[in-house]
């Protein structure tokens, strides 16, 4: 183990993680996957057992998915805001949810991870999640203003559509709105995307909502 490896898991031994998924296998797999980092973790099926396990103990990461049973996964995200303790809150996505996942951003959720998840990018974002929390914890919400490069590049067009996603529209409701087809604003939304340097949806509101 490199030593960069080796303080990078002391760090992350005092970090607990709260894993709500309805699904038990993801549970168990994303604990595996944490646990292998150094972390340690719990983890609930609903809303109702994490908020006792958060009462105990709160969480340095929380991982909620958008589904939760019969409550709601945004739901469970507004509770956590609410309580002002500063938790970064990653949410999960069993299918795509665009207009969920552009309202759990504007909730203050670090990022939205589709399934099946990608691993590596989740860890990523939490790590960053956790080096912003220690290093501006004095700062008001805990956040960094970030500087976008890439805005003054886009055309005309691509900021139409920009705004549209940005707004919860989907594909063809946005071509409707621009008269154009679904395919084009796809077109367009994807160099939208490689022009700002996002990786996926999540990425591309993170980058709208913080710039």
């Amino acid at each position: 183990m490199s030593q960069d490896n080796y303080y990078g898991v002391a760090f992350n031994r005092e970090r607990l993680i709260h894993i709500v998924d309805p699904d038990p296998a993801t549970c168990e797999a994303l604990s595996v996957l944490f646990r292998l980092e150094g972390f340690q973790t719990t983890f609930s099926i609903d809303a109702a057992q994490f908020m006792l396990g958060f009462e105990r103990r709160s969480p340095d990461v929380a991982v909620i998915n958008l589904r939760l049973g019969e409550d709601s996964g945004l739901s469970l995200l507004r509770r956590v805001k609410a309580m002002r303790t500063g938790t970064p809150v990653f949410m999960l996505a069993d299918y795509p949810q665009l207009e969920a996942a552009v309202t759990a951003m504007k909730m203050g959720a670090s990022s939205v991870i589709g399934k099946p998840i990608d691993t590596e990018h989740l860890l990523s974002d939490i790590r960053e999640a956790l080096r912003r929390d220690v290093h501006l914890n004095a700062m008001q919400g805990g956040r960094r203003a970030v500087e976008v490069r890439g805005f003054s590049q886009l055309t005309p067009r691509e900021r139409e559509v920009l705004q549209l996603i940005s707004n919860g529209q989907s594909n063809k409701e946005a071509g409707r709105l621009l008269g154009i087809s679904p395919r084009t604003v796809e077109v367009h939304r994807a160099r939208v995307m490689e022009k700002l340097g996002a990786r996926n949806t999540a990425d591309l509101m993170r980058i709208v909502l913080t710039s």
